[in-house]
């Protein structure tokens, strides 16, 4: 069992090491766009599901209390949380506009719109996307496998290239934590 359990931690560093490769200058691009919104007053929007939708609420609580260094909140909301907006939208409408209909209560042109989906194919998630480009904000999808439709419309696709979902989540919430780490960094260590 030991070796077994080794093997797993094998497969998510090396998982990590093979996306930071291929996806550096991504993630950077990312982080300056993080940047750049909070410091032009916008927010981020975070949504996925199940263990995606975990992420976004993850993140977006790094973001609003603090992460590693003590400074101000940053504007970020989950869009995974509020059960009555959530069940209303998916009762009235379907589930496929749980996330869209809240980008466009909440998001303005200079957010930024985050979406979460291992797979790449979560049709609530692609369409928020669609709708948050065409309301002028700046659009992530952070995907697995081969980045499915999210990353075809995504400004900037973050893609964990593996089949295999309890890994992708793995690169996902790192992914998730260097934006956080050098986002603060950026805005409060070593601002420009």
């Amino acid at each position: 069992m030991k070796e077994e359990i080794a093997q797993i931690f094998r497969e998510s560093a090396d998982l990590k090491l093979r996306f930071i490769r291929q996806n550096a200058e991504a993630l950077a691009q990312v982080v300056r766009m993080i940047v750049q919104a909070f410091k032009s007053g916008n927010k981020v929007l975070l949504f996925g599901n199940g263990g995606s939708a975990a992420d976004a609420q993850h993140l977006a609580g790094e973001f609003v209390n603090r992460f590693l260094i003590e400074r101000p909140p940053l504007p970020a909301i989950a869009l995974t949380t509020d059960t009555s907006v959530l069940t209303s939208i998916s009762n009235d409408y379907g589930y496929v506009d749980s996330f869209a209909k809240q980008v466009k209560a909440l998001g303005k042109e200079g957010d930024v719109a985050v979406g979460i989906s291992t797979s790449g194919s979560a049709a609530n998630v692609i369409k928020a996307v669609r709708v948050a480009k065409e309301m002028g904000l700046k659009t992530v999808g952070l995907a697995g496998n081969d980045g499915g439709e999210l990353a075809k419309v995504a400004d900037i696709a973050i893609v964990v290239d593996s089949p295999v979902t309890p890994r992708i989540q793995e690169v996902h919430i790192t992914v998730g934590h260097v934006l956080c780490e050098m986002v603060d960094r950026m805005l409060f260590q070593h601002p420009a």
